[in-house]
């Protein structure tokens, strides 16, 4: 696989991703999930699953950013906005990439990625939590 590819598949992950969330955020508030779905065994299974992949990925994080703010901050946004954050991770990581890198070098420490990208990440998530909270799209 060539860095090519793989900066392809994370753009892809994180158009997915947005849609798909964009899209339900239109039909229907995430707070309003009916209480039999939220409750529900299977989903509860598919909700455990995501997050112990969101920290198995967020260990690689651990590993290749030197300072605990960054990691912090990407932690943050690992498990508030699940698969974006972590194709925005693997973005940032590979445009840090020479053109001829080998996607190996990807999961070795490198030049970390900026603090500002999480921190950038969070400040989206909560300005559109507000604008759904000014708008009636979450309950009072």
């Amino acid at each position: 696989m060539t860095t090519l590819t793989l900066r392809l598949f994370f753009s892809l992950v994180l158009a997915v991703m947005l849609a798909v969330t964009l899209w339900a955020g239109s039909q229907v508030p995430l707070w309003a999930v009916p209480r039999t779905v939220g409750l529900h065994p299977w989903f509860l299974a598919t909700l455990a699953d995501a997050y112990c992949g969101f920290l198995t990925f967020w260990l690689w994080i651990l590993y290749r950013e030197p300072s605990w703010p960054s990691r912090l901050l990407w932690l943050a946004a690992v498990l508030l906005l699940g698969n974006i954050a972590m194709a925005a991770y693997g973005l940032a990581t590979f445009w840090r990439l020479p053109a001829d890198a080998r996607p190996s070098d990807l999961l070795l420490r490198g030049r970390p990625v900026s603090p500002l990208v999480p921190a950038g990440l969070l400040t989206g998530l909560a300005a559109v939590t507000l604008a759904g909270a000014l708008h009636g799209a979450f309950p009072r």
